[in-house]
């Protein structure tokens, strides 16, 4: 579907200030909210939400349908009730400008921990209504992933395909006596994602109080050692021991000789269609629970997906699949109405894919960067856009903007090129780039807060291909300064991307929030 005329930020949750050392839904999202405010944004992106896997990365997740608790703020929880304060005072001093991993995941544990223990002890009647319901809300996805990721704590971490023969097919009595012995551990994990959940409701509440949709990431593809695969080995092309039979890559191009060999399982196309799609239908509905709008990754999936055989070292010996895209978004379509999705259509791109998007007429995507290569793009300058497009000056998987224009690479004639298209010097790169995507036809504009910052490569959120060192990257307090918010807040203006006025003045008398942060109730 068409979206109204607008801009936005992208960053992930990870990268808000947090003294726990990772960005988390607190005072620093609360904050970021604010200033999306002050700065007239209608629009604010964020990556895939789940439990992070291999590599840290938002896009291998142990599940495609719950939240990721290391995102879970320990003030949020504190201020709720459900940890004591005293547990916060001994954090270990964190970097604030990137996240370490390693140690972080290690301490909130610890915290997550103590909230549930805490809970068990001290919860009120409204906080056991209130973990009830959710439980009884998520019924469809929560029993197996709490019980997945309960076993996988039993068993140091590893894959479930290396559990017992028993759990990896999951046989009813395995499953059973695992329930039976691991109910704490299940009902732990059932916290976290409540937990989660009442904090992510209360963050998305005050964004739309400020008139502020949220973009979130669908990746197409999910990981093999996830609850999805282990909970639905019907939905994936496995064989007799659930492993998998074909993998998802790309095939070799000018970037790679070898293609791309991504590892994550192929779907049984077949088994979904004669389920009608419930697969898809519960996790698109669950992920419209979180976000306003779908960007979905790998949109050239749904028209044919290459399949390498799973015992291949490479992408090269794969081949072209043919996937049900227009049958599943007819399905999609019927289940839950309109599509609030963008496709993520980038590279090259055939006939059938652009088709499918235009039938259901879904913005395609625009990257200013790619426009300027040696091999130009025309479709990706700005004079060339279609009003039902999303354009970017870059996303995540870009150098940001100052650094890709001085990168080692990138010849003079390439810098000369782009100084003329944007009849610039290029003293102020990400602005001209800013300006450049705000004041183009495409209805929708996203600049990563990178740019908006104007950093370097050193603030380069993700390398595709690089396995590890990715997503570290986080801002401290002072950097998202006001003056920032007022020149974006007057390039949107200008280029009418700015959300109307309200009408209606608050009502005489209205109480005020008790914090200037925190909502009013929360948690709900």
């Amino acid at each position: 579907m068409p979206f109204p005329r607008a801009s936005g930020v992208l960053c992930h949750p990870t990268s808000f200030p947090s003294r726990f050392g990772i960005g988390d839904l607190g005072r620093g999202a609360y904050q970021f909210i604010d200033w999306l405010a002050t700065a007239k944004q209608q629009l604010w992106q964020v990556l895939p939400l789940g439990p992070t896997g291999y590599g840290d990365s938002p896009y291998q997740c142990f599940s495609a349908f719950a939240g990721n608790p290391m995102l879970i703020s320990p003030e949020g929880m504190a201020h709720s009730g459900l940890l004591p304060h005293s547990a916060l005072s001994a954090a270990p001093d964190f970097p604030g400008d990137r996240v370490d991993f390693g140690p972080v995941i290690g301490y909130k544990q610890g915290l997550l921990r103590a909230a549930y223990e805490h809970f068990k002890a001290n919860a009120t009647r409204e906080q056991r209504a209130g973990y009830a319901w959710f439980q009884d809300e998520s019924a469809s996805w929560l029993p197996d992933y709490a019980l997945f990721m309960a076993i996988k704590a039993q068993h140091g971490g590893g894959s479930w395909h290396d559990w017992p023969r028993a759990l990896r097919l999951r046989e009813a009595a395995a499953l059973a006596a695992a329930r039976a012995e691991l109910a704490d551990e299940v009902g732990y994990h059932a916290f976290l994602q409540w937990v989660f959940w009442d904090q992510w409701s209360a963050l998305k509440a005050r964004a739309a109080e400020n008139g502020i949709r949220i973009i979130g990431d669908v990746p197409i593809f999910v990981a093999e050692d996830s609850a999805d695969v282990w909970a639905n080995p019907e939905q994936f092309k496995l064989d007799e021991e659930g492993n998998p039979t074909v993998i998802a890559g790309v095939p070799p191009d000018l970037f790679s000789a070898s293609g791309q060999r991504w590892g994550n399982p192929h779907y049984n196309w077949e088994q979904m269609r004669a389920d009608g799609y419930r697969w898809w239908i519960d996790r698109v509905k669950q992920t419209l629970k979180f976000v306003d709008i779908a960007r979905i990754d790998h949109f050239r999936g749904f028209a044919a997906a290459w399949e390498i055989p799973a015992d291949e070292e490479t992408a090269i010996a794969g081949k072209w699949i043919k996937a049900p895209g227009r049958e599943l978004f007819v399905a999609l379509r019927d289940a839950i109405g309109e599509l609030p999705f963008i496709a993520e259509d980038l590279g090259v791109i055939t006939p059938d894919v652009d088709a499918l998007r235009l039938e259901f007429d879904l913005p395609g995507m625009k990257i200013l960067q790619f426009a300027f290569g040696m091999e130009l793009a025309p479709k990706y300058l700005p004079h060339n856009y279609e009003s039902n497009s999303i354009v970017y000056p870059g996303t995540h998987d870009n150098n940001t903007t100052v650094g890709y224009y001085w990168e080692p690479e990138r010849t003079e004639l390439e810098r000369h090129y782009i100084r003329r298209y944007l009849r610039t010097d290029a003293h102020d790169i990400a602005w001209d780039f800013i300006w450049a995507a705000w004041s183009s036809a495409s209805d929708q504009a996203v600049a990563t807060l990178q740019d908006v910052m104007s950093l370097g490569a050193e603030a380069r959120m993700n390398f595709p291909s690089r396995a590890s060192g990715n997503w570290h990257w986080r801002y401290t307090e002072p950097m998202l300064a006001s003056h920032l918010a007022y020149r974006l807040a007057d390039l949107t203006e200008i280029y009418e991307r700015s959300a109307p006025e309200p009408e209606e003045e608050p009502a005489e008398g209205a109480e005020a929030e008790e914090d200037p942060v925190w909502p009013k109730g929360y948690p709900r």
